[in-house]
């Protein structure tokens, strides 16, 4: 529903004392770090506390939030290099301390869904990875992080043919996987992480995804998940941090936002095949072009990559 590709921008290679300041990404654009060796230290200028991370270790900013990564010292950084191979660009310093070997990279999407993504998914993830090996890691998505991680690091290090294009198609993966490993500890965040991460509430989920053209009701994901309505509502309000009816609205104007895109032709001259596009789960695409213009919202805007505008109306469901 939301295509995601990945990128490794750079490879670190860094000897204390060093410091990189990022800046906030661009719309779209979700940056990620794998500590491979030593440590690093987290510092995020929008108030969360500061954070060291070690090998093993990946962060993620999902709503492309500035922040610093540093050694952990006061003293002024070496100045920096980079090296670039045919895969792989490399940034290095003389530094004589404590080494770091990191990776950088980002998780790109269409503009257009970045409401979404902040909707749901926290302002950054922070995921612990209990063993730097597949091998030593106990099996499961852990294992499978780990796996991966380790074949992106081989795969950085060397010129083989085809090497950009196999560390963004695991970049990609890596999204994917890591997104999953989030939504297995302990306390997830709230929204999508929390609600997948609850296994009674795992089918009521997976539905709307599957089948958003179908007008799910909570009497029928409550049933699914052997619920009583009134305790599936309870639930999927504890973990969403807010009622499920804006999660249906949103996958279902996504995936009608996703139908205006893919065509060229002026909303009012789509076609009204038995007033049900397959993918809506609406009347028509035309009553899908509706609310988003009275948001203000048009074909230029999404086409422009702005998306839908956070006063969009939502529809009550069940």
């Amino acid at each position: 529903m939301i295509p995601v590709r990945g990128a490794l921008d750079y490879r670190c290679f860094l000897g204390a004392p060093w410091r990189i300041d990022f800046a906030g990404s661009e719309l779209g654009e979700i940056p990620y770090h794998v500590i491979l060796g030593g440590s690093a230290v987290l510092e995020d200028p929008e108030g969360s506390s500061t954070r060291k991370l070690i090998a093993g270790d990946i962060l993620l900013f999902p709503h492309g939030s500035a922040h610093t990564l540093h050694d952990g010292s006061d003293a002024a950084p070496a100045p920096a290099r980079q090296r670039t191979t045919l895969t792989t660009a490399f940034h290095e310093n003389d530094g004589t301390g404590d080494r770091l070997d990191m990776m950088c990279g980002r998780f790109i999407r269409s503009a257009a869904r970045e409401r979404l993504i902040r909707a749901y998914l926290p302002r950054r993830l922070i995921l612990h990875a209990p063993d730097n090996s597949a091998a030593a890691a106990a099996p499961g998505t852990g294992a499978q992080v780990a796996g991966l991680v380790g074949l992106m690091r081989a795969e950085s290090a060397t010129e083989n043919l085809g090497g950009l294009a196999m560390l963004n198609a695991l970049s990609t993966a890596l999204y994917a996987i890591t997104l999953r490993l989030a939504s297995e500890v302990i306390e997830p965040p709230d929204g999508l992480l929390a609600l997948a991460g609850n296994p009674r509430l795992v089918p009521a989920l997976s539905a709307p995804f599957n089948e958003p053209a179908r007008a799910w009701t909570f009497p029928e994901l409550a049933h699914r998940c052997n619920m009583s309505r009134a305790t599936f509502i309870r639930h999927s309000q504890e973990r969403l941090g807010r009622s499920a009816s804006y999660l249906l609205s949103d996958i279902r104007m996504t995936v009608a936002a996703n139908a205006l895109e893919a065509s060229d032709m002026p909303s009012p001259s789509l076609p009204d095949t038995n007033r049900t596009p397959p993918s809506s789960g609406r009347s028509s695409i035309e009553w899908a072009s509706r609310p988003p213009r009275r948001a203000g919202c048009t074909r230029a805007r999404l086409n422009s990559g702005s998306g839908l505008p956070p006063e969009f109306c939502y529809s009550r469901w069940g």
